[in-house]
């Protein structure tokens, strides 16, 4: 199976795999019976996105399971922490000893629609109108990757994550936070370009 990319370091293993219609994803090989009743009703190509990321873990851990709890999936047996995105026709997986977010976003000025639901205005004053889109694609990655790692406890991207300040051309080190009146975790993102696709990992320390 050929990667697309490894972004693996001393954290974590990440990889994210491109589809290739010359290989072949058999579902009752990969797919976790607990599943089958979760992925009965998915699109195709949603389909293929949940099997490429059991593709990709098979190579990493072979015994393992992906299974979920409230949506959030999790290790089986739980030796270490995962995270998966996808975003046809890519899928990616990261496993680390710590907690571990991924996203994968295209680029697509359609988020412009959005940008209330997941930013306040006093977020916005450092992003130039020329490159909008790239901005808030980002920004959005950064929060659903933070997201990923407080699924239970923080439920909006507007209301509990923050993305700092930050440059297109200083994409490894963007501060951001997830918080509420009593907490506040303190986090960095490195993003990552390749096509026309944003790919975004935090790993808490």
């Amino acid at each position: 199976m050929p990667l697309y990319r490894d972004f693996s370091d001393d954290t974590a293993t990440i990889l994210i795999w491109k589809y290739d219609e010359s290989e072949e994803l058999n579902i009752d090989e990969l797919l976790e019976p607990e599943n089958a009743e979760k992925v009965k009703d998915y699109h195709p190509k949603k389909l293929l996105e949940v099997l490429m990321v059991r593709k990709l873990l098979k190579g990493l851990k072979p015994n393992s399971k992906i299974l979920y709890k409230e949506r959030e999936p999790f290790l089986s047996p739980k030796d270490a922490e995962i995270s998966i995105t996808h975003s046809f026709p890519f899928a990616a997986i990261a496993i680390s000893k710590n907690k571990i977010g991924i996203d994968i976003e295209k680029f697509n000025t359609k988020i412009l629609r959005v940008i209330d639901k997941f930013t306040y205005e006093n977020e916005r004053g450092f992003i130039p109108e020329d490159r909008a889109d790239t901005f808030y694609t980002i920004i959005w990655s950064v929060k659903e990757s933070m997201y990923k790692i407080h699924h239970s406890k923080h439920w909006s991207l507007k209301k509990h994550y923050e993305v700092r300040p930050f440059e297109l051309k200083h994409l490894h080190h963007i501060k951001c936070r997830v918080y509420d009146e009593h907490y506040s975790d303190e986090l960095k993102a490195r993003v990552e370009f390749f096509d026309d696709y944003c790919f975004t990992i935090i790993v808490e320390e």
